[in-house]
């Protein structure tokens, strides 16, 4: 059986971040999604585990790939990722502790994120291990990118800031991305309450869908307006 081709780089840039992103296009990881995102600051710390377990998994999972057989290559992907889960837990409970506190269970929870075995089943299994790896980065950072644009949304909307608590639970370092965009902001809970998260996330899903049919028919009205002005021959 001929092996599946490799695509390109750009290709497997754009399928993470756009054309094939984890939420926008699979709707995929919502319960972690909405339930870390009252913040930024939470969806950035969940978005950058996401992405390093996606990034080891598809590298690991793609240079084992020979030596599985199909009865067990299930186990064995889920083996390597709540491996790999599980030493990113410890690493953010030894040195981000405050940000482990607040995501929780959720971290934890990563092992069971469909997106992860998905790629690994789909992709790193069927791909050199550089490619695969540049694959799950790609999907994190697309995941990372909706988690974060999630959280910011519901933050302004809530109560003005941005990034809030980054000092705090991502470390002194990162106290320059706390912003006060709105002063004396009474704030308004529903934004950053589950169902605000929900009406936020569907704002988000119709203005990518809106934006893709837009891109879709734009080739269509050149090649259009070309045709209506070539004189019959």
């Amino acid at each position: 059986m001929k092996p599946p081709e490799t695509p390109g780089y750009g290709r497997i840039a754009r399928d993470g971040l756009w054309d094939n992103n984890v939420v926008l296009s699979q709707a995929l990881a919502l319960c972690p999604l909405l339930a870390v995102t009252g913040t930024a600051t939470n969806g950035l710390g969940m978005g950058i585990a996401t992405t390093v377990v996606m990034t080891a998994s598809g590298l690991l999972i793609a240079l084992l790939r020979g030596l599985l057989s199909a009865a067990v290559r299930i186990p064995i992907f889920v083996l390597v990722i709540a491996t790999l889960v599980t030493l990113v837990d410890l690493t953010m409970n030894a040195w981000l502790h405050d940000l482990h506190k607040v995501l929780g269970l959720f971290i934890p929870l990563i092992v069971t994120n469909c997106a992860i075995l998905g790629r690994a089943e789909s992709f790193a299994a069927r791909q050199p291990p550089l490619p695969a790896a540049f694959d799950g980065l790609m999907m994190g950072l697309g995941f990372t990118l909706v988690l974060v644009g999630l959280g910011a949304a519901r933050e302004i909307i809530g109560s003005g800031t941005l990034f809030a608590g980054a000092s705090l639970l991502l470390g002194p370092a990162m106290g320059f991305l706390e912003v006060t965009l709105i002063p004396e902001y009474r704030g308004f809970l529903l934004a950053i309450l589950p169902p605000g998260g929900f009406l936020v996330l569907g704002f988000m899903l119709a203005g990518k869908r809106l934006l893709d049919r837009r891109l879709a028919n734009r080739p269509r009205r050149k090649v259009s307006a070309a045709s209506a002005t070539t004189p019959p021959r």
